[in-house]
């Protein structure tokens, strides 16, 4: 038995909810919670016009870069989100199934931009020029590194399909996580009238 498999034999995984900021991850922690797997979230952050569901945060999850890592033993069984930046700071003492959220990058520009809006910060001081090569840069060496990582497994999802028809997800999700999950209760949790910033087709 590889060292590997001997340390994480009476573990339960850690269930990580990932991506860019403002790609789906509340949906997804929403969708999961439906499912019957436990958020680890501190409602701290209340519901707003941005998340009408909810955020699903966990503070401490912030302070990972920082070394903040006591909590993680204690999100086992569990669904956590945590922003795609800090991904790198997880404990590799632990086994994580990774839920990485996608949307198309427009959609995730004008949904930051409403939320900086809203909070009255200037929406335009990185252009989207900028912005979109920085993720997408970001986005390239993450997912390299996941899948470089002995103790995690990812699941990609993508933000638009887990809308127009959450079931298919929600089977997919059932099945990476070892058919833990109430996919019916997963896919009635999905409400597409939440899809505000949804990308404009091109014209024919």
């Amino acid at each position: 038995m590889s060292f590997f498999k001997k340390l994480f034999k009476h573990k339960q995984p850690i269930i990580i909810v990932s991506g860019l900021p403002r790609s789906g991850t509340s949906m997804m922690m929403k969708m999961l919670e439906a499912g019957g797997i436990p958020p680890l979230t501190d409602q701290i952050r209340a519901a707003d016009d941005d998340n009408p569901k909810g955020y699903y945060e966990f503070e401490r999850v912030k302070q990972l870069d920082k070394g903040d890592t006591a909590w993680v033993a204690d999100a086992q069984g569990k669904a956590v989100k945590v922003i795609s930046q800090l991904l790198r700071h997880l404990p590799a003492d632990q086994e994580y199934r990774v839920i990485f959220m996608r949307r198309h990058m427009d959609e995730i520009l004008a949904s930051q931009k409403k939320m900086l809006v809203h909070r009255g910060e200037d929406p335009h001081r990185v252009s989207d020029e900028e912005l979109t090569a920085l993720f997408e840069k970001h986005l390239a060496h993450v997912t390299q590194w996941l899948d470089q990582q002995p103790n995690i497994k990812t699941l990609y999802l993508h933000y638009s399909d887990v809308l127009a028809d959450p079931r298919p997800a929600a089977d997919q999700i059932h099945a990476f996580l070892d058919g833990r999950l109430d996919t019916q209760a997963m896919a009635i949790s999905v409400d597409p009238t939440l899809y505000r910033n949804r990308q404009q087709p091109l014209p024919t």
